[in-house]
């Protein structure tokens, strides 16, 4: 008890230090360069300080919260009580965007259409109906790894369709939570940003286009096509979870966390806080058992899905299906099908008698109420970007190292670059919106290959998004696999880092002007052998033997 006390004291010491010396930078720079608007090294205090509070304090809402605070603080030249003001101004207006506010209702839409789901016994009918085929905890994370390529369409939809799909399969074979959360988001960003079609190609081509010079003889199309191949850390990670997957092989604390899920049966950690998933979801007493209940809710999201993105973007009159997904109001349309579907769903469980509509309407708040603590901070990380980009956090990192760049490291530094400033922010698209107009120009000066240097950019802002506790798909795939968020982001980090080394090598290689293919294939092969050095490495150090302890299922 006197070391937790003590323990405690330190954390709290650690924290009062600093907030004060934030407080401090803050005032200290009100009187020289605040003025101009330039706030310099103080830009990087907000985010570092939130990453700082949620490795110590293992609770991301707190966290988060004081950043904003210390943020709008430096906004305001250290006046304590403005930036208090501001902080709330701040939250109410993350809340009144349009964007956030389709994704919180688009939250709480699907956390209450799975609990519908689950009520009319949809979920368990699929179980059964899969379980000949997923019957160990082996198969059923591969089955999780293959949902999330097949639902490429939009990484947000990703998190929720394959979290809450798989979460009840991973759960029977004792997968942990912390190892779920890691295959959801590994599986969206990555798999979005790299496919044909997704809601990332209308953006990514346009930052292209913007940042090209008048005249430039070719397409943005075509430069982020063949860019596609150079995106290593994104088809590594997805790569990486086919690898620890079927292997069976962890390291580090998912390792830890993967153990203690097959010998104690305990899917998250003691005294962990999972996001969703912990509610008391219920099955009806007149429950159908007909997985029909689950596919026709699902399947018509994502049918709808891809249709109202596809009349949004310019349906028939567009140039191309892929080019009218590219330009569709993607959040909409994801609300919007996932509306129509829950109606559907209404009807069809009334139409079986399987329940009243109070009783039903009773099943959707249970499962809504899931993504209470989840939207909350998902508002809080959307109000430190706010805050990060009046203070310039993303320009200043981008401008103090712009200096460094060098024809024959440009891509690596600028993978690198993109990474540390998604971290930092948590948004990738912001990122990408920030590195790309400076690194094309910079690439063409040079002679550095385009496809390579945009490749940098686009795959560098998902690695740093991947790894950023206060990034809203990190928080998204926390909230629909069920796990606590600071746990996730723990557990994957290690993951995230051996694949942003391989990605290292892979840039190297092609710099070298080693064909793109020979070049993946030795990334995959490179990434297998760390998995299994890093692994044995783990499992001696822990005193734990391959495979884990097999548990037949409940």
């Amino acid at each position: 008890m006197l070391r937790k006390n003590n323990f405690n004291r330190y954390v709290i010491a650690i924290i009062t230090v600093l907030i004060v010396l934030s407080f401090l930078s803050a005032i200290g720079w009100a009187n020289g360069e605040g003025e101009e608007g330039n706030y310099g090294l103080w830009s990087l205090v907000p985010p570092i300080l939130a990453i700082i509070l949620c490795i110590v304090l293992k609770e991301a809402l707190i966290s988060l919260i004081i950043a904003v605070l210390v943020g709008a603080t430096i906004l305001n030249s250290g006046n304590l009580w403005i930036g208090l003001e501001n902080t709330a101004n701040i939250l109410i207006e993350q809340v009144a965007d349009s964007w956030n506010a389709s994704i919180i209702l688009f939250f709480f839409m699907v956390g209450g259409l799975m609990g519908m789901i689950f009520f009319s016994g949809g979920g368990q009918a699929f179980l059964e109906s899969i379980s000949k085929k997923a019957n160990n905890s082996k198969m059923a994370q591969i089955f999780a790894w293959l949902g999330g390529i097949v639902v490429f369409i939009d990484d947000y939809a990703n998190s929720a369709f394959v979290g809450n799909l798989f979460r009840p399969l991973s759960d029977k074979y004792y997968v942990s939570r912390e190892k779920l959360a890691y295959i959801v988001d590994s599986t969206a960003a990555p798999v979005s940003s790299i496919f044909l079609i997704s809601t990332w190609i209308g953006y990514q081509v346009g930052l292209i286009g913007e940042s090209l010079p008048e005249g430039f003889g070719v397409s943005p199309y075509f430069l982020w096509l063949n860019s596609i191949p150079y995106n290593f850390y994104s088809i590594l990670a997805i790569a990486m979870v086919g690898i620890i997957a079927y292997t069976g092989r962890d390291f580090g604390p998912m390792l830890k966390a993967e153990h203690r899920a097959r010998t104690t049966h305990q899917l998250w950690a003691e005294g962990a806080r999972p996001l969703a998933g912990t509610s008391e979801l219920k099955v009806a007493k007149n429950a159908s058992n007909n997985s029909i209940n689950l596919w026709i809710p699902i399947i018509l999201l994502i049918v709808l899905s891809f249709y109202f993105m596809w009349s949004s973007g310019g349906g028939s009159s567009a140039e191309s299906f892929s080019q009218a997904i590219s330009d569709a109001d993607s959040m909409f349309s994801i609300f919007l099908a996932t509306l129509i579907a829950f109606f559907v769903a209404v009807i069809m469980y009334l139409v079986q008698r399987i329940a009243t509509v109070a009783e039903i309407m009773d099943s959707f708040l249970n499962g809504a109420q899931m993504m209470v603590y989840a939207t909350l901070i998902l508002v809080s990380a959307w109000a430190i970007k706010a805050v990060c980009d009046e203070l310039g956090t993303a320009p200043y990192i981008v401008n103090a190292l712009e200096g460094i760049l060098s024809p024959m490291i440009l891509p690596i530094l600028t993978f690198l670059v993109s990474a540390f400033i998604a971290l930092c922010t948590g948004t990738s698209w912001g990122t990408m919106g920030i590195v790309v107009p400076i690194v094309i120009p910079l690439g063409i000066s040079v002679g550095a290959p385009l496809p390579i240097v945009i490749s940098s950019v686009l795959t560098g802002a998902v690695m740093g998004d991947h790894c950023s506790p206060i990034s809203d798909t990190t928080v998204m795939s926390s909230t629909f696999s069920g796990s606590d968020h600071i746990d996730h982001v723990r557990t994957q980090f290690p993951y995230a880092l051996t694949t942003t080394f391989v990605a290292v090598v892979c840039y190297l290689l092609a710099g070298m002007g080693i064909p793109v293919i020979i070049v993946l294939l030795a990334g995959i092969l490179l990434l297998y052998l760390l998995v299994m050095i890093f692994s044995s490495l783990s499992a001696k150090q822990l005193g734990i033997t391959f495979p884990l302890e097999k548990i037949e299922g409940k």
